[in-house]
């Protein structure tokens, strides 16, 4: 594996606050492209995978690890800072960026999908969502104007519109009044935000329906935002038919803006979706398998847990320049799994981390050389299974 390398400041011609997106490189073999999106905290390289902080926190990492392994921009939760601390906490300590000593970009969820995953505690209207909260069981009603409130006091780089998550199975009628929904909540959203204050991105919805997803996606091309993002993906449906979506999909979304596949995916995802032209990536995969003793590996998921890496003195991953692999042995990180210890989950994290960033910058530099077909084979040559 390479070793992730900084890469110096970008002239702020390239690109700007303006226009906020500019594709560098195409690859001449899929829909792939290599390019940057510009934030009022940095200029982002795409494609990229953005980690989960979910809390303002991506857990186990102190923020000086993220900067070491050149994390340009993650990903936080507007309703988890909503009940805890409360947006109006962050607001008074000058925003998200300082309340948690970020320097670099961050993107907020609307909370949308933490809502709408409590179904026995929520109630959805027109006007927004009635719900009980995860902590303590008090209520609250989040619209889409609250909901962009929320994350203007969050003062992110980048908010998403507030949507309705369509589970899987549904039935299209249910998806088809669940869009809808979501499409004139968008509208909201986009009113709500006005000028500046960071980007705000649409949700296409739909399910697993092709119609529905492109009427939503027609209309967020009407109302008119700088990002575009496929939500409602990775809930369940059969990989080979979020695949298929994503292809029928990408052609359609708009050319000269980032397109966002939320809450995906596994190294496989990674250069499945790439080749169909995205450009943005986050989950929580890396950071909860870590935790529950999964690393990522060129050779494929390795469970730290099994009986097998007791006495093995290798690293996780003999072709990872991860300082994790660089000094300590399978032996000794599955004992710290086995015995609870909390430096397990940092360890752990951290490699994870590694792998995925260092391969998402493998696959930058092959699209703009034009390899990414030659990347991937190699890559899935000697990658057994996925996260």
């Amino acid at each position: 594996m390479n070793t992730i390398e900084r890469h110096p400041d970008l002239p702020p011609s390239q690109p700007s606050m303006k226009t906020p997106f500019q594709i560098l490189a195409r690859d001449g073999h899929t829909r792939a492209r290599t390019g940057l999106l510009a934030t009022s905290h940095g200029t982002v390289r795409t494609p990229v995978f953005m980690p989960v902080g979910t809390s303002a926190s991506v857990k186990a990492m102190p923020h000086e690890f993220l900067e070491e392994l050149n994390a340009e921009m993650i990903l936080a939760n507007a309703y988890h800072l909503y009940l805890r601390p409360g947006e109006e906490a962050v607001a008074k300590a000058g925003g998200l960026h300082r309340f948690m000593s970020w320097t670099r970009s961050i993107l907020t969820d609307s909370g949308g999908y933490q809502v709408f995953s409590q179904r026995t505690r929520r109630r959805i209207s027109e006007d927004g969502v009635e719900f009980q909260s995860h902590l303590d069981g008090s209520r609250h009603f989040l619209t889409p104007e609250k909901s962009i409130e929320i994350q203007r006091s969050l003062a992110p780089d980048i908010l998403m519109a507030f949507d309705e998550c369509t589970p899987y199975p549904v039935t299209e009628q249910e998806a088809a009044d669940s869009m809808r929904r979501s499409m004139r909540w968008a509208e909201r959203c986009k009113k709500a935000c006005g000028a500046g204050g960071g980007l705000l991105f649409g949700i296409v919805q739909g399910g697993v329906f092709p119609r529905l997803r492109q009427e939503s996606l027609d209309r967020l091309g009407e109302v008119g935002f700088p990002g575009v993002a496929l939500g409602g993906f990775a809930v369940g449906e059969p990989k080979p038919l979020m695949y298929e979506l994503v292809e029928r999909l990408a052609p359609s979304m708009p050319e000269d803006r980032p397109r966002y596949l939320m809450g995906v995916g596994t190294p496989l995802d990674l250069f499945q979706c790439v080749r169909q032209g995205i450009d943005m990536f986050d989950c929580v995969l890396p950071t909860r398998n870590a935790r529950n003793g999964m690393l990522f590996t060129s050779a494929g998921p390795l469970r730290i847990r099994n009986a097998r890496y007791r006495g093995d003195g290798l690293p996780p991953d003999p072709r990872c320049s991860c300082k994790v692999c660089g000094r300590y042995s399978r032996d000794y990180l599955r004992h710290l799994h086995v015995s609870g210890e909390i430096l397990s989950s940092i360890l752990g994290t951290y490699h994870n981390l590694y792998f995925f960033l260092d391969l998402m910058e493998r696959i930058r530099q092959s699209i703009a050389l034009n390899t990414l077909d030659e990347t991937e084979a190699v890559f899935r040559e000697g990658y057994a299974g996925d996260g």
